[in-house]
Formats: structure tokens, C-alpha cells, sequence
């Protein structure tokens, strides 16, 4: 059983989002929270699998809250198209996935499923938002924090980066999937990084996506 708090200032989004993951037998809420301390408390005290984090909330931003709560549980952060500007921040933040309001209910539930099992998520919409906010930044000089890393693992990163998937990754690099999956988690690795989302972030802070052009 997955074990999921409901993190949203609206109480009308908090009972449709239980009603949808109590009605799947492998999933339960088990607990709410209309504020971003009360987040942080809920979750502590329950340890869930997955927190489903509004950004904008009362008392403390769902960012914080994400970052006070990302070795307890694994956060999926869902909001709102007005808000991508918060997506890096959040993914600093430890947050392992980020989906639009708009996101489908079964697309929804099978986020929660991926993030719970250790993966990240991100939206591909968020993905090429996040990499047009990068663009805005003036280009890094110079790759960094890489050292170690070989070509062949820079260009499975950069491809990560650009939001494509391990199957596509493979079709790209004409490679197998156990080859992705063993670059993927020398990477992993080499970084020091929890999950995809955060091998996304030292793409972009290592320079290596501006430089990649």
C-alpha cells in the first residue's frame, strides 16, 4: 500500500485528490494539509510515501516545506501553469517530480506510483519550461562538476536533461536499455545524486546543457 498526504491550501482540490487515490486499491491518503507547516507536520508524523505539494500555501511556500520534508518521503509537486517559474526551486528542494493541475487523473495516479517506487517525473511541458528558463541565464563558461563523468555519460545526462526517456535515450544513442540503465546509474553514482531529478539539476548547474547548446 502506497501511503499519500494531500498538501493544498484549496479544500476542494484536497477531497477530489482523496477521492481519486482512495479509489485505487493500492493506494491511501493518510493525511491532508492546508498550510505548508502543517505539511511538514503531517507528514513527520505520518511518514507517507509520497506528499502531493502545492506550491502556494499558507505560513510556509510548499518549496520549504518540500525541503524540510525530502528525507522522510518523496514529494510530488502539482500545481499550476502560472507557477513554472517555481520548478527548479522546487526541484533544489528535493522534490523527485512535478505535474500541471491539468495533469490527467490516471496520469496523476501512475505519477504517484512512479515517484513511490524511487523514480522521478517530470512533465515533458515542465521539462522544456525548465530548460527555457535556463536559456534566459547567461551561458556557463564552463562545464563543471563533472569530472569523471565520461563523454558517453555527459551525453546520456544532457539527453536526461532535454526530458527524454530511457527508451528514447536508447533509440537517440542507438543503444540497448541495459545500456542507458548502466550509464544512468554510474551517474547516479558519480553525482551523487538521489534520482533523475536531481541529475537534471546538476546538468543545468554543471553548465553542461547551455554549453550542449
Amino acid at each position: 500500500m502506497i501511503r499519500v498526504v494531500v498538501a493544498d491550501d484549496q479544500a476542494l482540490l484536497r477531497g477530489s485528490f482523496r477521492v481519486l487515490v482512495d479509489s485505487e486499491p493500492d493506494l491511501a491518503v493518510v493525511g491532508e494539509a492546508a498550510t505548508g507547516v502543517e505539511a511538514v507536520s503531517v507528514a513527520l508524523a505520518q511518514r507517507p510515501d509520497v506528499v502531493l505539494m502545492d506550491v502556494r500555501m499558507p505560513e510556509m511556500d510548499g518549496i520549504e516545506a518540500t525541503r524540510r520534508i525530502k528525507d522522510v518521503c518523496r514529494v510530488l509537486v502539482v500545481t499550476m501553469f502560472d507557477l513554472d517559474a517555481y520548478v527548479y526551486d522546487a526541484l533544489r528542494a528535493g522534490a523527485s517530480g512535478f505535474l500541471l493541475k491539468d495533469t490527467p487523473p490516471v496520469d496523476l495516479l501512475a505519477a504517484i506510483r512512479v515517484v513511490a517506487s524511487g523514480e522521478a517525473l517530470l512533465a515533458p511541458t515542465v521539462t522544456r519550461r525548465l530548460i527555457e528558463q535556463f536559456t534566459r541565464i547567461p551561458a556557463v563558461p564552463q562545464v563543471k562538476g563533472l569530472d569523471g563523468v565520461t563523454e558517453r555519460e555527459r551525453e546520456v545526462l544532457m539527453l536526461i536533461a532535454r526530458g527524454l526517456s530511457n527508451h528514447e535515450i536508447a533509440d537517440h544513442l542507438q543503444v540497448g536499455m541495459a545500456t542507458v540503465k548502466t550509464h544512468i546509474t554510474r551517474l547516479l553514482a558519480k553525482l551523487r545524486a538521489r534520482d533523475r531529478a536531481q541529475l537534471v539539476i546538476a546538468a543545468y548547474e554543471s553548465g553542461l546543457v547551455s554549453a550542449a547548446g
